[in-house]
């Protein structure tokens, strides 16, 4: 599989085993550490942000929300969509839709978002790396949603003290979970125990459970409308 490295200095193309898509290795030349991704895939990214280009920027306001939540690489057009209506009842004030995650409008995002993505503003970026060094300026805490081997469970953290506002919540791909980019930008990463045969929950629900018990620690109130 033919893969690019994403730096800017560096851009090589090279080739890695298919098994290895979505894994994490560093690149031969520069030695970043990255997601390994199909120039398939990379192009197609190039091409989505050319058009959004083209139509303008989309803003979700001038100032980060005290909630926020970032959508890495998710594939699934109907997990989008739930994510945006348990968005909008969990008083996420702005979502950041990332990389090949799709954006509206979407027939498959709206069938299950039911209206949300009219109400929950959202902008979208070619690659996560793009919005989060504009986040981390204006303060914004970011806590990945990621089983790894430095990860925290989340209520075990809560039960600690509450997560720092302004934050983001960043949930990823849902076969590769979140880039080794963007976990190595997280101020803290935190899991959902696994109580059963399986290391994993669906991207969406994941993201339900772990919004609302952090909503419960975080200050009321969020924009109700897109600027």
């Amino acid at each position: 599989m033919l893969t690019r490295c994403p730096n800017p200095a560096c851009r090589l193309t090279f080739d890695v085993p298919g098994e290895r898509a979505g894994k994490n290795g560093p690149c031969p030349q520069c030695g970043q550490v990255i997601t390994f991704r199909s120039l398939e895939i990379l192009n197609k990214l190039e091409r989505q942000r050319a058009a959004l280009e083209a139509q303008g920027p989309r803003s979700t306001g001038a100032s980060p929300p005290p909630f926020g939540a970032l959508l890495e690489d998710v594939r699934s057009l109907w997990n989008v969509g739930s994510i945006f209506r348990t968005a909008d009842g969990a008083g996420v004030g702005a979502l950041y839709l990332c990389g090949i995650t799709g954006c509206p409008p979407r027939k498959e995002i709206a069938k299950t978002s039911l209206g949300s993505e009219e109400v929950v503003p959202w902008e979208y970026h070619a690659g996560a790396l793009d919005v989060v060094p504009r986040l981390k300026a204006a303060g914004v805490y970011l806590v990945g949603l990621e089983l790894t081997g430095a990860s925290r469970p989340l209520d075990a953290r809560l039960s600690e003290a509450p997560l720092p506002a302004p934050l983001c919540l960043a949930v990823g791909n849902e076969v590769a979970g979140l880039s080794a980019e963007l976990l190595n930008v997280c101020d803290e990463v935190c899991h959902l125990p696994m109580r059963g045969v399986k290391h994993s929950l669906n991207v969406a629900v994941a993201f339900g459970v772990a919004a609302y018990r952090i909503a419960e620690t975080l200050p009321p109130g969020r924009p109700t409308s897109c600027p």
